[in-house]
């Protein structure tokens, strides 16, 4: 749902607000990656969440990851920001590497696992496995994708 902010005192066209949500990939040394069967709709999915108003980007990462897997990271690099153009939720995702913590389920999780990166993007929608697959390769720029929830899009005007 996309919301909008009327400015009828200045008559200007409305403002589309966006939520900003951040995600962890996490990478063990043995190249497994950590993921989450999400509890509110069963899918697989890097762990991640809403960015608090006052929260640091790197600490909402390190936060939601915690939160629903018990993995303390730390965050290494920026590696995708990804628009879901249905909803108007921009995620930036970041490669992380596992500094402690044991597995342990939450509210927002029904499975934690580490799982080969081939088998987690399998498991994953198009639009939540090209997460995984951009935080492992070698590029050091972010990629920049669009997509509706499930599959990508690509943006309007190309």
């Amino acid at each position: 749902m996309l919301l909008y902010m009327s400015n009828s005192d200045h008559q200007k066209p409305s403002t589309p607000l966006h939520s900003v949500s951040v995600a962890g990939v996490v990478v063990r040394e043995d190249g497994r990656v950590l993921v989450i069967r999400r509890a509110d709709n069963g899918r697989w999915e890097p762990p991640g969440g809403v960015l608090e108003r006052d929260e640091a980007i790197e600490d909402g990462v390190r936060r939601e990851v915690y939160e629903e897997t018990g993995i303390k990271v730390h965050v290494e690099r920026l590696t995708g920001v990804y628009k879901n153009m249905t909803v108007g939720v921009v995620a930036l995702v970041f490669r992380c590497r596992l500094e402690g913590g044991h597995e342990q389920l939450s509210d927002e999780s029904t499975a934690v696992s580490w799982l080969p990166a081939d088998e987690a993007i399998a498991a994953m929608s198009e639009a939540y496995g090209v997460r995984i697959a951009d935080a492992l390769t070698s590029d050091m720029a972010p990629h920049i994708r669009t997509h509706d929830g499930r599959k990508l899009t690509e943006p309007a005007g190309n």
